[in-house]
């Protein structure tokens, strides 16, 4: 009787479980139905800081209300919808039958549409409306916009035809799955809109763009050549110069030139403990400077603003794109209520957004002998010169893991236990880590014949290791008797490990799938390309050998 009792507690509890994950999103969302999120609402500077998205945090949901019908389909200007970057979906709405679509959406700023872009997913309800599920925005001022379609009209039907009752949508607009609203038609969706490099979609119309050093020729579709600085600036953001070979782009003092040569932006220096920005005070007079988190904010030391945090601080959104990780963040100015100390007391601009970014590998390798050396220094790791991101392999002296050895390094017999664990220096949420191969080696040098694995393909290779369980989720520790390499003269043993770092919400990452005996080879030469260059070497520990 009571083997039957609790056949049934399980039952039950499984179907509520399942019940619980399949709800349709349909019929679960929250509603945004803020009037200011509307396409017709202006932003206006008298009524204090424009709007941002700071609630909005990867649930579904649905505009209602004076919010308007559904997220526009097409480019929205500036300081609509109640901020300074509106947010617009950049692709069709689906259909009913396609289910839950990912789409990208962009945020226009400083005349370009789509200045910033994140996916997100779309469904088609049958009750004629949509939901989406929007992620969290870590930038401000950002906020997703909603709008009013327009109500299709009905044929007005006379003398002997027959009236279907069927509704006709003006051109550049379709039919939406309520039979009423006509949504906007998205023509670069086809043949790119006829443009031969970018298309852009507007409402119930798109236009074609070019490229850097590129213009729309008569034609209105196909991108020519910018011949010197004559025409539109050369291309250049800033200051175009001739020279004998043709042109070149320059910028004003504090500004650096980018990677495209022609567009000038703030330094950033991308540090494993801080980032900082510097901003000209030419740039920035009359505006105080906040990151995305308004309680982080420049300070001013006569020639520039200062804004200096970290990867945790200042509403930093921190991304794993592919095989970098990548941190942003967003510089925006607001006119000053009053005159600052430093005699700023016009202004010349009325808004500034400097979005930041900085990118670090995700894929690296640390080594380490048993212990590290006396100073154990980070792995400083470097991403195309934007970033370091700062882990280390550390020894502990037992198994709570909350002391390493740092004077000297200890002398260790074949019966004692090893701890050891990749730590961070600093942490960061939404980020986990695998441990993908870890091995002994007798020397430093880790292309060294004689090795060791303990872990193999993120699977525990010797019995022996035991893995703990930790708080932070990029820590990884673990425990193994204490070995040595066979040979009187071997006596120090060194030990290599690859990591990789994944977003913990990705549930196709590598770190997702764990143990994986099997790895394609150009992923294995993938991965050891980024192993040059990015060691980290220390000990040796002494092996007490009683023979």
């Amino acid at each position: 009787m009571h083997g039957c009792i609790l056949l049934m507690v399980f039952l039950i509890t499984e179907f509520q479980s399942s019940s619980a994950m399949k709800l349709d999103p349909c019929s679960a969302y929250i509603s945004l139905n803020e009037p200011w999120r509307n396409t017709e609402h202006h932003v206006n500077d008298s009524n204090g800081k424009p709007m941002c998205d700071e609630h909005v945090n990867g649930e579904w949901y649905r505009f209602t209300g004076m919010a308007g019908d559904a997220m526009p389909t097409f480019c929205i200007s500036e300081n609509q919808c109640g901020t300074q970057a509106p947010i617009w979906l950049n692709g069709s709405h689906p259909t009913e039958s396609e289910g839950i679509v990912s789409r990208q959406v962009c945020a226009t700023f400083n005349g370009n549409c789509c200045i910033w872009n994140t996916s997100v997913d779309v469904k088609a309800c049958s009750g004629g409306y949509y939901v989406y599920r929007l992620p969290k925005l870590g930038v401000c001022y950002h906020a997703y916009c909603g709008h009013f379609y327009d109500i299709c009209d009905v044929l007005d039907c006379r003398e002997n035809c027959l009236d279907t009752g069927e509704c006709q949508c003006t051109a550049g607009t379709t039919l939406g799955p309520d039979g009423q609203t006509c949504l906007d038609v998205n023509e670069c969706e086809w043949n790119n809109g006829g443009c031969s490099e970018i298309c852009v979609n507007l409402k119930s119309s798109h236009r074609c763009e070019c490229g850097i050093r590129r213009v729309l020729a008569e034609d209105g579709r196909t991108c020519i050549d910018i011949e010197g600085c004559q025409s539109k600036n050369g291309g250049c953001s800033h200051i175009c110069t001739m020279t004998e070979a043709g042109y070149q782009c320059e910028c004003p003092r504090g500004l650096i030139l980018s990677e495209d040569n022609h567009t000038c932006q703030v330094p950033v220096q991308c540090k494993s403990q801080s980032i900082e920005v510097a901003v000209p005070k030419d740039l920035a007079g009359g505006l105080d400077l906040y990151l995305s988190n308004s309680s982080c904010k420049g300070v001013s030391n006569g020639t520039h603003v200062n804004i200096n945090f970290n990867l945790r601080s200042c509403g930093t959104v921190v991304e794993v794109v592919k095989d970098k990780i990548i941190a942003t963040n967003t510089v925006t100015g607001i006119p000053k209520q009053m005159p600052g100390s430093n005699g700023d007391i016009i202004i010349r601009t009325s808004k500034l957004l400097i979005p930041i970014t900085c990118e670090f590998p995700r894929q690296y390798t640390v080594s380490e002998g048993y212990v590290p050396n006396t100073k154990s220094s980070p792995l400083e790791m470097l991403g195309k010169n934007h970033g370091i991101f700062p882990f280390a392999l550390e020894i502990f002296k037992n198994k709570d893991f909350d002391e390493t050895y740092r004077e000297t390094p200890p002398v260790l017999k074949l019966r004692d236990s090893v701890y050891f664990g990749v730590e961070p220096l600093i942490h960061v949420d939404g980020l986990e880590s695998l441990v993908e191969n870890c091995f002994a080696t007798p020397s430093s040098k880790i292309d060294e014949i004689i090795k060791y694995y303990l872990i193999k393909d993120g699977c525990i290779s010797d019995e022996n290791v035991k893995q703990y369980t930790t708080k932070d989720q990029l820590a990884k520790h673990y425990q193994v008797p204490v070995f040595k390499f066979v040979g009187k003269d071997k006596k120090e043993v060194f030990l290599h490990c690859r990591v990789v770092v994944c977003s913990a919400l990705d549930e196709r990452s590598r770190c997702a799938q764990g143990c994986r005996r099997r790895m394609r080879r150009s992923l294995e030469s993938e991965n050891a390309t980024h192993m040059e260059n990015r060691l980290l070497t220390g000990g040796p520990i002494l092996i007490d050998f009683e023979e």
